[in-house]
């Protein structure tokens, strides 16, 4: 993560380990304007204080924090703050082919988005990529992104309904059970499974009351508890059972059962 202050302007900005995601960028801009200039990425956009005005191929629009605006590759914009306080805001630059190049014009016409939905997912995944240690969840968070913003590009914005699939969730559950402490990608485990990444989320969700996710990490502690029962140090224990270090163990493990491993074992 690479952080730049120049006045009061401050800027954060960072490549991801996550597949389709090219950078991360989290901004303050007191006074800062962009001139125009075109990215050969997706740009999807909140804005957390403040007002943004902006020119997308020669049509002015704004942006406030209800919002989220989707700026297509290789269009000319700028952007500038229509407060005085200036601005803050995150934006994930997706590789051009998510989306398709035939929903290019579709964003032209329409780049912002009043969608509550949306931008709690968006706000939900930079959070996870920050951390950078939760794989499986940012791709899951990822991929239902993605899939709602092709719901506003066709103009045809609802959740799919929630039919279920237990044949579906109890096969991807079979995977995750033998990926435990090696993890799995959500792409892999669609192709094991036979069936598109945000159905695979959405069919587990509804069977077992959890994102795959968040099952894959409780798996994860079960094993660790068994590892230090049997006399294995948290940090090792950690490495074993898949976490990134003795830290991401503990988080997790005192969100499930209160108490860190070392005091677990104490007890």
């Amino acid at each position: 993560m690479f952080l730049t202050v120049s006045g009061s302007a401050e800027v954060r900005a960072w490549r991801p380990a996550l597949s389709g995601v090219v950078e991360v960028l989290h901004a303050h801009f007191p006074s800062h304007a962009y001139p125009s200039h075109t990215h050969d990425a997706w740009t999807v956009l909140i804005v957390d204080e403040g007002v943004v005005r902006y020119d997308l191929d020669h049509r002015e629009h704004g942006l406030a924090q209800a919002q989220v605006s989707l700026l297509p590759p290789n269009v000319p914009h700028d952007g500038r703050s229509v407060r005085p306080e200036g601005f803050r805001k995150r934006v994930l630059y997706l590789e051009p082919d998510r989306l398709g190049d035939n929903v290019i014009g579709a964003a032209v016409d329409q780049p912002e988005y009043v969608d509550p939905v949306l931008r709690h997912r968006i706000h939900q995944l930079h959070g996870v990529l920050r951390d950078g240690k939760e794989d499986l969840e940012a791709q899951s968070r990822l991929t239902l992104i993605e899939e709602r913003l092709r719901q506003h590009l066709r103009r045809n914005v609802s959740d799919p309904p929630e039919l279920r699939d237990p044949g579906v969730a109890r096969r991807l559950r079979e995977v995750l059970d033998g990926h435990v402490p090696a993890g799995i990608t959500l792409e892999d485990a669609a192709r094991l499974v036979h069936a598109h990444p945000a159905h695979l989320v959405r069919a587990f969700s509804r069977e077992y009351g959890m994102p795959p996710h968040r099952y894959l990490t409780g798996r994860r502690v079960d094993l660790a508890r068994r590892y230090l029962l049997d006399g294995y140090p948290p940090a090792e224990v950690a490495s074993l059972t898949g976490f990134y270090d003795q830290s991401h163990l503990n988080r997790h493990f005192r969100k499930m059962l209160g108490v860190t491993p070392a005091s677990f074992v104490r007890r």
